[in-house]
């Protein structure tokens, strides 16, 4: 225990850090075994646990083994003019996005993560007609701009890369390399920024390992849940983590 302990950071309890390593099993799990937003649920999870500081930072580097993994397996799939295209964008976007994120109150932070779960939740996502690759870059500055304040912003990318004509494993590999591009960015820009990841190593290097393990465990249950009633269930579990967030907000305002 002293071990784990030490491995583990000083700014959250011992309790807290080993709910955030299972909820990064069963988040990853989930997405395996539905196609459902792993990403969204862990930062909701990570929000009501961690400074608002660390929140973003930690959640992109756990984030980049996720996506990294998938990026890897699809390889041979990815088009590289689309990856280029989206890495120009995110660029400016991580650059713009990180300037601003950084001075904003963690109740803000917090409240607007809050937004972004129940618009992901229960909103529709962004529709476009047939868009040219080019547009990549667009959808790059969107979304690593918007993923430097809540963590992930995936409904961006992948709306215009479902325009673009790709086939099923095609549209996995590159939002896979997108995501994993967009990640990139927002830690090298934190970090340039003077974010300290060191304290939150080993949580990171656990949360990765409990996350691929989930993936595992999630695959192996591909196919064998009642998926309506799990999605109903998904989205009032995540409006109450949502309504969380907006209480540890509100209670600092008033």
């Amino acid at each position: 225990m002293d071990l784990l302990t030490a491995l583990l950071p000083a700014d959250i309890s011992l309790l807290a850090s080993l709910l955030l390593i299972v909820a990064s099993f069963f988040t990853s799990a989930l997405t395996a075994a539905v196609g459902l937003g792993g990403g969204i649920a862990l930062i909701a999870v990570m929000a009501s646990l961690m400074p608002a500081s660390a929140l973003v930072p930690v959640h992109g580097v756990v984030q980049i083994g996720s996506n990294g993994g998938r990026a890897i397996v699809q390889f041979r799939h990815v088009d590289w003019l689309i990856a280029v295209w989206f890495a120009a964008g995110a660029v400016f976007g991580a650059a713009i996005g990180g300037a601003i994120a950084v001075e904003l109150p963690a109740s803000v932070l917090r409240a607007g993560i809050g937004v972004f779960v129940l618009w992901v939740i229960w909103g529709r996502p962004p529709r476009f007609g047939k868009a040219p690759k080019r547009a990549m870059g667009v959808a790059g500055f969107a979304s690593t701009f918007l993923s430097m304040f809540f963590g992930a912003a995936g409904p961006i990318g992948g709306a215009v890369l479902s325009t673009l004509g790709l086939t099923r494993h095609e549209f996995v590999a590159n939002q896979a390399v997108t995501a994993l591009t967009m990640h990139i960015f927002k830690i090298i820009a934190f970090g340039a920024l003077g974010f300290a990841f060191a304290p939150w190593v080993g949580l990171i290097v656990l949360m990765i390992a409990s996350g691929f393990l989930g993936t595992l465990a999630g695959s192996r249950m591909l196919g064998k849940m009642d998926e309506k009633a799990f999605k109903t269930g998904f989205k009032w579990v995540m409006t109450a983590l949502a309504l969380n967030l907006f209480w540890q907000a509100f209670r600092t305002w008033f």
